[in-house]
């Protein structure tokens, strides 16, 4: 399924959904950030994705690392909520959802690395790498804030 993001855009469509969703912040002993490359959107991000009736927000983060990366992880922290009502994704079957995500750093347990069907790369890359690549402005901001290691989340 497609997705086109918009944000801060006057002509997005109106906001039909609102789906909490996670992100993880997974470095491995060498200090770089565990990436992956989306099917839906040809861009960048961390792994993550929609929270499922029936499970925690840290099973949320567990069960879609592994599912992205082949990884398994222990949530550490929250890092951050992002709420921005501006910032709008459609997807092709007619949903528009408001962006809902909550950012956790997590530790690396063990796993192999794997693609799935939302995941078309999985690399692991030093912070310097990650500026180079075509990510959403949302994303940056999570991996940002993430990187600051401060003992406050940010709230947005």
């Amino acid at each position: 399924m497609g997705r086109i993001d918009y944000i801060d855009d006057p002509d997005a469509p109106a906001i039909n959904s609102v789906v909490p969703s996670v992100v993880a912040i997974v470095r491995d002993d060498e200090g770089r950030v565990l990436m992956i490359h989306k099917t839906d959107n040809d861009r960048w991000a961390l792994p993550g994705g929609g929270h499922e009736p029936g499970e925690s927000i840290s099973e949320t983060v567990i069960r879609e690392v592994t599912e992205e990366t082949g990884y398994d992880v222990a949530v550490e922290t929250l890092t951050g909520t992002y709420t921005n009502p501006n910032h709008v994704m459609a997807y092709d079957d007619g949903e528009v959802r408001q962006q809902f995500s909550l950012a956790f750093r997590a530790r690396l347990l063990g796993g192999e690395r794997r693609t799935s069907s939302e995941s078309d790369k999985v690399e692991w890359l030093l912070p310097g790498q990650i500026d180079d690549l075509n990510l959403h402005p949302s994303m940056q901001m999570r991996i940002a804030h993430a990187l600051q290691e401060t003992d406050r989340p940010h709230i947005g």
